[in-house]
Parts: structure tokens; sequence; C-alpha cells
């Protein structure tokens, strides 16, 4: 593979879609939906370019913890 473009999107057979952040020569890193930063080396990262960015799937919420103090609202007065 060669360098990537700051943005270029791409599908990775074991971790996803994911948007490279850098690259070089060198190395290249890739922001992956699911699995977070992954550095690569240039030349052997084995991966499909895509032509359009996916959206970016939602985050799941934490659970509250038991017994948390519930959140007060903000009311304007």
């Amino acid at each position: 593979m060669k360098v990537l473009r700051e943005g270029q999107c791409l599908r990775h057979a074991r971790y996803g879609v994911g948007i490279a952040t850098e690259s070089n020569t060198d190395r290249t890193t890739i922001d992956f939906y699911e699995h977070g930063v992954k550095k690569f080396v240039t030349g052997m990262l084995d991966a499909e370019l895509l032509t359009e960015s996916p959206p970016r799937p939602p985050k799941p919420r934490a659970p509250k913890a038991p017994g948390a103090p519930a959140r007060k609202s903000k009311v304007a007065r």
C-alpha cells in the first residue's frame, strides 16, 4: 500500500472501517471506528480504500453505578 492522505477512509480485514490520521513511507496511523488507533508499516498494510466514509457508530453510554446520585437538571430561573 502507498502513503495515504489524512482523512482517507479504508476497510481492514481485522479492524474494520477506519480513517487515516497520519501516513508516510514508513508508518501509517489509522483510527478505527471500533478498535481505536493502530499503527502499521505502510509497505505491509493490506486494506481496501473506500470512496466514502460510512458514519461512525455511536459509542454506548456507560451504565450508571448502583446507588449513584441522580443528576440535577439545570432549570433557568
